[in-house]
């Protein structure tokens, strides 16, 4: 059961701080993980975004879809950017050249921008200790550009740079595992999500926010395009990852990992690999090892959890 399942609608703020009339393609998951991610934040929130679909869709000149301070940096350093505007804001708070008061400092990113050109500014960040939250939309791929590999690209995935072939399976390499590496800087809070669970998501959000000191939130967000599937499937397709524990939704806080979501029925991971385009070719020799390779990663997160689930 999903535990946010109860989560009050009256809890969820009415105000939209990411607007509509950006230009995201149709039955864009990030998009709406975005969304969400901004609702659970609030007006007081301070956003530097690294350059990528969200940055493009929703600032292009002279409009944007953002109703906070905003920056547009570049692909590598939004949490370097982020963590100055906090550390410089702090000071000027313990001058009295500002009131003292809650704000929201919030590095957002893709997978590409995290897992590849950023992993070094973002590493800093959390090791320095900065009060921020960091994002990651996770597409699994460098879709603004051309639907490119990324090291968050699953195994067998065919993208323009990997392509799939009589000699190659597409991707042949592991998904790089982005959440385990925050955890890995002993951070107080570190949370994966998905657009598909939209009151777990807010709710970590909220959490994350909360806290003192620095957060990740590593959030699966479909993408139509790059995926090849159809726009309205984005939202089942998220499901499917989350139910066949490619994605398993859980929390790490302070060292204590828990799961927030156990799928009622274990879907076989062939049910999520099905329909997309992206691994319309593996066989099913391929398809058996991507199993036994998700059940082995499922088994050690349970373990971490202490047997839950």
């Amino acid at each position: 059961m999903d535990r946010f399942s109860v989560f009050s609608s009256r809890l969820v703020e009415k105000a939209e701080y990411f607007t509509s009339g950006h230009r995201a393609c149709q039955g864009c998951a990030e998009a709406l993980a975005v969304r969400l991610v901004m609702k659970a934040l609030g007006r007081d929130t301070i956003v530097a975004m690294a350059t990528g679909c969200m940055e493009i869709i929703s600032s292009p000149l002279p409009t944007t879809a953002w109703k906070v301070p905003w920056i547009h940096v570049a692909f590598e350093n939004s949490s370097a950017v982020v963590s100055g505007c906090e550390a410089g804001m702090k000071a000027m708070m313990r001058k009295g050249k500002l009131n003292q008061k809650k704000i929201n400092f919030v590095a957002m990113g893709g997978d590409g921008s995290t897992a590849d050109i950023g992993m070094g500014p973002l590493s800093g960040a959390l090791e320095r200790g900065h009060d921020m939250l960091y994002v990651c939309y996770d597409n699994e791929a460098y879709m603004n550009t051309g639907i490119q590999r990324s090291s968050a690209t699953p195994f067998g995935a065919s993208t323009t740079t990997s392509p799939a072939g009589k000699k190659s399976i597409g991707q042949q390499t592991q998904k790089k595992n982005l959440p385990q590496i925050a955890v890995a800087h002993d951070i107080p809070y570190v949370a994966t999500a998905c657009s598909s669970f939209p009151f777990d998501l807010m709710q970590k959000v909220k959490k994350a926010s909360a806290i003192s000191g620095p957060a990740y939130i590593h959030i699966l967000s479909v993408c139509p395009t790059g995926w090849r599937i159809q726009p309205h499937d984005a939202i089942r397709y998220g499901r499917l990852a989350v139910d066949a524990n490619v994605f398993p939704l859980y929390e790490v806080e302070n060292g204590e990992y828990r799961l927030t979501y156990t799928p009622y029925k274990v879907l076989p991971v062939r049910e999520y690999l099905k329909g997309q385009g992206r691994f319309r070719h593996l066989t099913d020799k391929e398809i058996e090892l991507i199993q036994k390779n998700v059940e082995n990663d499922y088994a050690k997160l349970l373990k971490k959890c202490g047997g839950q689930g």
